[in-house]
């Protein structure tokens, strides 16, 4: 049978629709009605205001204060040739002994070039496949921590071990109460992959983060690693500088907090172009085809979310930010409590990060929502928080259901790329043997930057995607009808969902 691909709206093709031959019943066509203006309420045209300035200009000093300190840190480091080192494992045993040296920063770099790579198979993937790739994730998820609760139980480190059999668990339990939902979202995913093979510029604007992610984690694993050479009580900068360990955990603190405040900084950019460039103008305008869409719409919103809006895009970015921070100093506590021989503080420690990272994970969600309304009307961040939990309110947590499972499909994938960016760091350090990780004490620092890294680069590319569908969902709160325009096979999907209809399950 030969299947025409309808000239109206994109997506998704045809192949798209079948769930193992079954067609969705769709329900009869909508009857004609007043379509809203694309430009109501000020949408995509905002006005011509500086939002949330403090928060703007606390983000720029903290920008620069951290350039600073990477300069005052590199200078030396780099005149002292990285305190020796290099690649491989002849590299990694001729430098100090005192501190991370250069062999450390090949590494890294070694990690971030894995993470790209990494991060752009899994794009590919995403876009080949649909419907499959949240069972393959979810079953990945599964088996990552049933592997890791294993490995615990067998180590005795009895904190995780508990933590991580309660984690296995909930994904076993999630999937399975997930997998009704799974037609419905991935039948999403597929809108929104063919909308974006109708615009490259959702690649373009995904691969320009990425780049800037992983250059900014470039900059960061040099940085850090100048300030232990620098600051490091032992080593020879010493002499000329004041040196102590309280004095590098708070350099390294504050240089860890800047690369996450700008890391989710440039996130949320790239969200709000796609939001307020081709996947807003695709839902709101329709194709380019039809002849309403604006001319470079992409480039409207990166220049209104990078001037207009970036200061309430740095607001939200820091609620996450600071949660990211707690939780990382819980699980330090953690595992200073589980080598001291404290495994109820260890448990505690791990329960408290768990709790934050909870919270942490529904702000972050939570927030995407708000950045499209700041994409789509140039609200401050306080006003579109407000309308985001009033879409909420109006519809139902049960509608947002299938863009958690979206977006828990791409975070789970980004979570794999991290723990194997991390895997190959440890490889590394044991096959390299580097002169200052002889006794392991640098282990658990480097496994987390390659996991940090790793996970920011491939979340990066996600967000392209989860841009696109969380747009569609606020298209849906404010205009529904237009979703039976431009992807009715979707339109017919989510009425039957939204009736409670029953389709099949593969």
């Amino acid at each position: 049978m030969e299947h025409v691909q309808h000239k109206p709206y994109p997506g998704p093709t045809p192949n798209y629709g079948s769930y193992g031959g079954y067609i969705p019943e769709q329900p009869a066509p909508p009857p004609a009605y007043d379509q809203k203006s694309p430009y109501e309420g000020e949408r995509f045209k905002p006005n011509r205001t500086i939002n949330d300035p403090l928060f703007l200009i606390f983000f720029v000093l903290q920008l620069l204060g951290y350039a600073a300190l990477s300069g005052i840190v590199l200078n030396p480091w780099s005149s002292a040739n990285g305190l020796g080192g290099g690649i491989g494992k002849s590299g990694g045993q001729s430098g100090t002994a005192v501190t991370v040296n250069r062999s450390t920063v090949y590494l890294l770099l070694l990690v971030t070039a894995a993470a790209l790579l990494l991060s752009t198979l899994y794009l590919m993937l995403t876009r080949a496949f649909t419907r499959m790739i949240m069972h393959i994730t979810l079953v990945l998820t599964i088996m990552l921590n049933i592997g890791i609760c294993v490995y615990y139980w067998i180590t005795k480190y009895w904190s995780g071990a508990i933590i991580f059999t309660v984690f296995a668990l909930l994904a076993i339990f999630s999937y399975f109460s997930f997998r009704s939902r799974i037609p419905l979202a991935s039948l999403l995913l597929q809108v929104v992959m063919d909308v974006s093979k109708h615009h490259k510029s959702v690649y373009f604007v995904a691969f320009v983060a990425l780049l800037m992610q992983a250059a900014l984690a470039v900059w960061y694993v040099f940085t850090t690693i100048a300030t232990y050479n620098q600051y490091t009580p032992g080593n020879p900068n010493c002499a000329k500088n004041s040196c102590s360990s309280g004095k590098v955990a708070g350099l390294i603190f504050y240089e860890t907090f800047s690369f996450l405040w700008t890391s989710q900084v440039v996130k949320n950019v790239a969200i709000a172009t796609l939001a307020g460039g081709p996947f807003g103008a695709w839902y709101y305008f329709g194709p380019h085809e039809m002849g309403e869409m604006p001319m470079h719409p992409t480039t409207s919103a990166f220049g209104r979310a990078s001037t207009l809006s970036l200061g309430s895009i740095a607001f939200g970015s820091l609620i996450v930010t600071l949660l990211e921070l707690i939780k990382m100093l819980l699980n330090m506590i953690r595992n200073n409590a589980n080598a001291d021989g404290h495994p109820v503080e260890a448990c505690l420690a791990c329960c408290a990060a768990c709790f934050i990272g909870c919270i942490e994970s529904l702000v972050e969600w939570f927030n995407r929502y708000a950045y499209i309304e700041i994409a789509l009307y140039g609200k401050p961040y306080i006003a579109a928080a407000k309308d985001t939990w009033r879409l909420f309110k109006d519809r139902g947590i049960d509608a947002l259901v299938n863009d958690s499972l979206v977006g828990m499909t791409l975070t789970w994938g980004a979570y794999a790329v991290g723990i194997i960016c991390s895997l190959f760091a440890y490889l590394y350090l044991r096959f390299t043997s580097p002169s200052y990780n002889v006794d392991g004490s640098y282990t658990a620092p480097v496994l987390l930057f390659a996991f940090l890294i790793g996970t920011l680069c491939s979340l990066t590319l996600s967000s392209a995607i989860e841009a696109g569908v969380s747009t569609i969902f606020v298209g849906l709160g404010e205009d529904p009808q237009v979703l039976a325009i431009r992807a009715p096979e979707l339109f017919g999907v989510s009425f039957m969902a939204d009736n409670d209809c029953k389709y099949p399950v593969y």
